[in-house]
C-alpha cells in the first residue's frame, strides 16, 4: 500500500518536478513526487507531495530528510492527510470543509463568501452556502406569483370557516 508524504515549506519560484525529485533519488525509482504548482503563474505554491511504498519507508524518508535544504530552504515532510470527497481535481494541504445542501439562518464568515460579496459575478447554482433572512411581519413574506390568486382563495376559505 502506498503512502503519501506532504512535502511543506517549499520555495515559491518556478521548481521542476525533476529537482524535487533529484532529492530523493537516493531512495530508489519507488519514490514519486508532486510539485503543487499555481494555475496562472507555474510558480510553486510551496508544497508538494511524496508516494512511498510502505509506512516504514515513509518514517525512514521523514527521519531522514525533515528539515533537509532545499534551495537553501528547509523543507517540512509529514504523512499527508487523506483526501476528502470533491479534491479529486485539484490537491490540497489542508482537507476542506464539506458544505451541505442545509442553508443555515447565519452565514459563517468563510473566504467564498467573502470573495463573493466583493466581486459582481452571481454565486454558482447549488454551490457554497446559502443565507436565508426570516422576519415576523407577515406582510413582507411574498407569495410565489404564479398561486397568489390560488392562495387568497384559500385564505378566504380559511377565513369564513373560523368565523363559521
Amino acid at each position: 500500500m502506498s503512502v503519501r508524504l506532504y512535502i511543506g515549506n517549499l520555495p515559491k519560484e518556478e521548481i521542476d518536478r525533476q529537482e524535487l525529485q533529484a532529492v530523493f533519488a537516493a531512495e530508489g525509482d519507488a519514490v514519486t513526487t508532486k510539485l503543487i504548482k499555481d494555475r496562472k503563474t507555474g510558480k510553486c505554491r510551496g508544497f508538494g507531495f511524496l508516494t512511498v511504498n510502505n509506512d516504514e519507508q515513509a518514517d525512514q524518508i521523514i527521519e531522514k530528510y525533515n528539515g533537509h535544504l532545499f534551495k537553501e530552504t528547509p523543507i517540512k515532510l509529514e504523512k499527508a492527510l487523506p483526501r476528502t470527497k470533491g479534491e479529486e481535481g485539484e490537491e490540497q494541504a489542508a482537507p476542506k470543509v464539506a458544505t451541505t445542501g442545509v442553508s443555515s439562518p447565519t452565514p459563517s464568515p468563510n473566504k467564498e463568501s467573502s470573495r463573493r460579496e466583493k466581486s459582481s459575478k452571481k454565486p454558482r447554482r447549488g454551490g457554497g452556502t446559502r443565507e436565508t433572512t426570516t422576519t415576523v411581519d407577515s406582510d413582507a413574506i411574498r407569495p410565489d406569483p404564479r398561486w397568489a390568486s390560488e392562495l387568497e382563495k384559500l385564505k378566504q376559505m380559511l377565513a369564513a370557516q373560523t368565523t363559521n
